[in-house]
């Protein structure tokens, strides 16, 4: 019961520290170009159609801005594919050694077991020379 009770109050706290972002106060998006100007304030007022601005003035200001931001994104893109070229090179180094120090470390393993045997035949032929000079005397 005291754990259930645990588990609802971290939950519930869980929850709260979460949903704060949702709650939050004010404008979420607000656009790069954004112009009080260009646009009606109070939706009360009837704007007559002689002074609504050609869509064409603001869609140039955009056009500006964005592709600023566009000429950025390309940048930023140049610059994280010369950064996965870097992974891909350091990778395949990686590979290399990688595959260098197995083949090493199994030459390795392979010398250390004939030195094991050559040793063992050496400790056998001792013994067996030990026993043949007890024999004889």
């Amino acid at each position: 019961m005291n754990k259930i009770l645990k588990n609802a109050i971290f939950s519930t706290a869980l929850f709260l520290a979460c949903s704060t972002i949702a709650f939050a106060d004010g404008n979420a998006f607000t656009p790069l170009n954004f112009d009080d100007t260009a646009y009606g304030v109070n939706s009360s007022k009837t704007i007559p159609a002689s002074n609504i601005q050609p869509a064409t003035a603001v869609q140039q200001t955009q056009q500006v801005g964005n592709e600023n931001m566009q000429n950025a994104i390309l940048q930023l893109d140049n610059a994280q594919v010369d950064v996965r070229n870097q992974l891909l090179d350091c990778k395949t180094k990686f590979a290399e050694i990688d595959a260098q120090y197995k083949s090493i470390k199994q030459q390795r393993d392979d010398l250390n077991k004939q030195v094991k045997d050559i040793e063992k035949k050496i400790k056998e032929l001792d013994k067996t020379k030990e026993q043949i000079r007890k024999n004889m005397m």
